[in-house]
C-alpha cells in the first residue's frame, strides 16, 4: 500500500509546478513591451504513477497517481514564420536607405528656379544673344563674363552637394559595416551560451528571443539566410555564399579604402579578402546609392559641364576679340595628363603605358544627309566590353552617328560646325576606367579612315587603343586633331578664362572671314554659341541641353517614385508578417491573467489539500492510541 506521507508529497509537488506556472505567467507579463519576447507556457505534466509494469507492485486496484510535475518551460515560436521575416528584413532595409537617400538627391536636382544650374545657363544664352545684337558694346561682354561666372558658381555648388551625399553613404557604409559586426559577435556569443545551457538540458528561452531578435536586425542591413538545425553548433548565418557565423565562430566583413573609386570603403569577404557581393539589406543599398545613383548623378553634371565648356570654346577659340585676339578659351581647361600627346604612367611604375585623350576629331567635312556607299564595322568601348557597330553603302552619315549615339557605346559623335566628325568620350560605368577617356577606335573598313580622316589605318593594326603612349600616332590628322583628357570632376572646377576676366575686349564676339579678324559689328560667334542652347549637341544620351536637363529631373523623379513605391509594399509585408508573429508569440495580456487565476487556484486548492492531509496525519499520529 502508498505511504501515508504520499499526500504530502503529492501536495508539494503541485505547489511546485503551480508556484513556477505563476512564475511564468508574471514573467510574460513583465516583458509584455519588450522587442523580441516570445511568451513562454509551462507544460504540466501527470507525475509518474506509484507502480509500474514490470516492478514488485503492491496489490492496489490500479495505479496510483502522484500529482502534477512541470515537464518543461517552452516559448511560444514558430520558426518558418521567423524564416520569412528576415528574408523579408532584407527588403525592407533596401528601401529604407533608398528611400531616404533618393530624396536628398531629389531636392538637390530640383533646385529653385531663380538659382538653379538651368535658370544660369538660360542667362548665358541670352547674353550671348545679346552680344551677337550688340557686338561693339563692352557692358553685353562684362554681362556674359558674370553670367558664366555665376553659372559655374551654381555647378560647383551643386556637384558639392553631390559629392557631399556620396561622402555621406560611405560614412555610413563604414557605421553599417561596424554594426553589422557587432550583431555577428552578439550572436555567436548567444550560440555559446546557448550551448552550454541546452547541454545540462535547459530550454535557453530569452537567449533564442535575444538571438532571434538579434539576427532580425541584422537581415534589416544584409541579405541573409539563416539555418537553424536546432544545434547550437548548426545555427549558420551566411550571405550569398560567405559564412558570417556557425555556432559559436563569427566571420565580421572587412572594409578598405578602394583607389578606384575615390578611395571610398569597399567591403570585403572575411574569407577570400575579395569584394564581398551585397545585393541587399541597408548596406546593399547604401553600396548602391554611391557607386551607382549618386555617382551617375555626378557623373551626368561632369558630363554636361565637360561638353558645354568644350563646344562654347570650340566656337571662341575660333573667334576674335576687339583688339584682334584670338585662339583663346572661354572657360580654363586643366587635363589629366602632362605630355602633350597624352601619354600617361597608369599603373605608377614610371614608365608610360596609356593615352589619356577625350576627343578625336576628322580631317574631312562631310554632309550628314550623304550615303557614304561604304561597308564595314566599327569597334568602339561599351559599359562591359569594345561592342561592334557595322555599317553598309545605303547608310547616311546621319545614320552612322545615331547609330553610335544609341548604341550604349561609352562614346559620343557629332559633326562639328565645319561638318567634321568628333568622336567623345563619355564617363566610364566602371570605377576602374577614368573618365572622358577614349579607350579604343576601330574600323574594319573605311568609314573612319579614309571617309572621316580620324584613323590612319583600318583593322586592328591601324586602331587607336589607349593601352598604349603615343596611341595617338594611329590618328589619321595633326595635332589639332584630339584634346587630352579633362582632370576628373570638371563640375568642381571649371571657370571663366581669368585673361577674359581681366580685359574683356578680349572676349570673341565675331568669327571673321576666310581668316581676317573679326570686325568691330561682327557677332557671328556670340550666335553661334548662343545657337548651341538649342543644337544636337550630344551630351551623353541627350541631344541638347534643355534634353538633358529635363532627362535628369525625369530620372531622378521616377527613382523617387519607385523607392516610395517599394518602401511601402515592403513595409506592409513585413508589418502583416510582424502581425502574425505577434498572434503567435506575443503576450496577451488578458490571456495572462486569466492564466494566473487559473494558475493562483490550483496553487490555493493544492494547500487546502496540504492542510487536510495534515489533519489526518495529525489525528493518526496523535488522536489514536491506547
Amino acid at each position: 500500500m502508498s505511504s501515508a506521507f504520499a499526500g504530502i508529497e503529492m501536495g508539494k509537488r503541485a505547489l511546485a509546478a503551480h508556484t513556477e506556472a505563476m512564475q511564468t505567467t508574471g514573467h510574460n507579463l513583465s516583458n509584455a513591451g519588450t522587442e523580441g519576447y516570445s511568451r513562454q507556457r509551462v507544460e504540466l505534466t501527470a507525475s509518474p504513477p506509484l507502480d509500474d509494469p514490470g516492478l514488485n507492485r503492491a496489490m492496489v486496484p490500479g495505479q496510483l497517481g502522484q500529482g502534477v510535475m512541470t515537464q518543461s518551460v517552452n516559448r511560444v515560436h514558430d520558426d518558418l514564420l521567423e524564416m520569412r521575416i528576415n528574408s523579408t528584413g532584407s527588403g525592407e532595409g533596401y528601401w529604407t536607405a533608398r528611400d531616404q537617400y533618393i530624396l536628398q538627391l531629389e531636392k538637390i536636382q530640383n533646385e529653385p528656379a531663380e538659382t538653379s544650374v538651368r535658370s544660369r545657363m538660360d542667362k548665358f544664352w541670352e547674353g550671348w544673344q545679346d552680344l551677337a545684337n550688340h557686338p561693339d558694346e563692352m557692358g553685353s561682354r562684362v554681362a556674359v563674363l558674370e553670367r558664366g561666372q555665376t553659372l559655374m558658381d551654381a555647378i560647383h555648388f551643386k556637384n558639392k552637394n553631390l559629392t557631399d551625399v556620396a561622402v555621406q553613404l560611405n560614412d555610413d557604409v563604414s557605421g553599417t559595416v561596424t554594426e553589422i559586426n557587432g550583431y555577428l559577435k552578439n550572436i555567436s556569443a548567444l550560440n555559446l551560451q546557448i550551448q552550454k545551457a541546452k547541454g545540462i538540458g535547459d530550454n535557453p528561452n530569452d537567449l533564442l528571443d535575444q538571438r532571434d531578435l538579434l539576427t532580425n536586425k541584422l537581415s534589416q542591413l544584409l541579405p541573409i539566410t539563416v539555418e537553424n538545425k536546432r544545434d547550437p553548433d548548426e545555427f549558420l548565418i551566411h550571405m550569398n555564399g560567405v559564412h558570417l557565423v556557425q555556432g559559436k565562430l563569427a566571420s565580421p566583413l572587412e572594409i578598405t579604402g578602394d583607389p578606384n573609386n575615390e578611395g571610398y570603403w569597399k567591403v570585403i569577404r572575411p574569407d577570400t579578402k575579395e569584394s564581398a557581393n551585397v545585393t541587399g539589406g541597408k548596406l546593399g543599398s547604401l553600396l548602391e546609392l554611391r557607386d551607382v545613383d549618386t555617382r551617375k548623378e555626378i557623373q551626368s553634371l561632369d558630363l554636361m559641364t565637360v561638353h558645354f565648356s568644350d563646344l562654347v570654346n570650340e566656337v571662341h577659340s575660333a573667334g576674335f576679340g576687339i583688339n584682334g585676339d584670338t585662339g583663346k578659351n572661354f572657360f580654363t581647361q586643366y587635363h589629366a595628363v602632362l605630355n602633350a600627346d597624352g601619354s600617361y604612367d597608369k599603373n605608377g611604375d614610371g614608365v608610360l603605358d596609356s593615352t589619356y585623350v577625350f576627343r578625336i576629331s576628322g580631317k574631312n567635312s562631310l554632309d550628314s544627309q550623304q550615303q557614304i556607299g561604304l561597308a564595314g564595322t566599327m569597334t568602339l568601348p561599351g559599359k562591359t566590353g569594345n561592342i561592334s557597330l557595322p555599317y553598309n553603302a545605303a547608310d547616311t552619315v546621319h545614320d552612322v552617328i545615331a547609330r553610335i549615339n544609341n548604341s550604349g557605346a561609352e562614346v559620343s559623335a557629332r559633326l562639328d560646325r565645319e561638318g567634321k566628325l568628333q568622336l567623345k568620350a563619355l564617363p566610364s560605368q566602371d570605377a576602374a576606367n577614368p573618365p572622358f577617356v577614349l579607350r579604343h577606335v576601330e574600323d574594319s573598313g573605311q568609314f573612319l579612315v579614309g571617309y572621316a580622316g580620324i584613323l590612319a589605318g583600318k583593322g586592328p593594326a591601324g586602331a587607336y587603343d589607349w593601352n598604349a603612349p603615343q596611341a595617338v600616332s594611329a590618328l589619321a590628322g595633326g595635332g589639332s586633331q584630339f584634346a587630352l583628357a579633362p582632370l576628373a570632376h570638371p563640375s568642381a572646377w571649371v571657370g571663366i578664362n581669368e585673361e577674359l576676366k581681366a580685359d574683356p575686349s578680349k572676349l570673341a564676339a565675331g568669327l571673321g572671314t576666310n581668316g581676317r579678324p573679326a570686325e568691330v559689328g561682327d557677332g557671328s560667334g556670340a550666335l553661334a554659341i548662343a545657337s548651341l542652347r538649342g543644337s544636337q549637341v550630344m551630351v551623353g544620351e541627350s541631344k541638347t541641353f534643355d534634353d538633358y536637363f529635363a532627362h535628369s529631373v525625369a530620372n531622378i523623379g521616377l527613382k523617387g517614385e519607385a523607392a516610395k513605391i517599394s518602401l511601402e509594399t515592403q513595409s506592409k509585408v513585413m508589418k502583416d508578417l510582424k502581425s502574425m508573429r505577434d498572434s503567435i508569440s506575443g503576450v496577451n495580456i488578458d490571456e495572462e491573467m486569466s492564466n494566473l487565476l487559473k494558475f493562483q487556484h490550483g496553487y490555493n486548492a493544492a494547500a487546502r489539500f496540504i492542510t487536510n492531509w495534515n489533519d489526518m496525519l495529525d489525528t493518526i499520529i496523535n488522536r489514536m492510541g491506547v
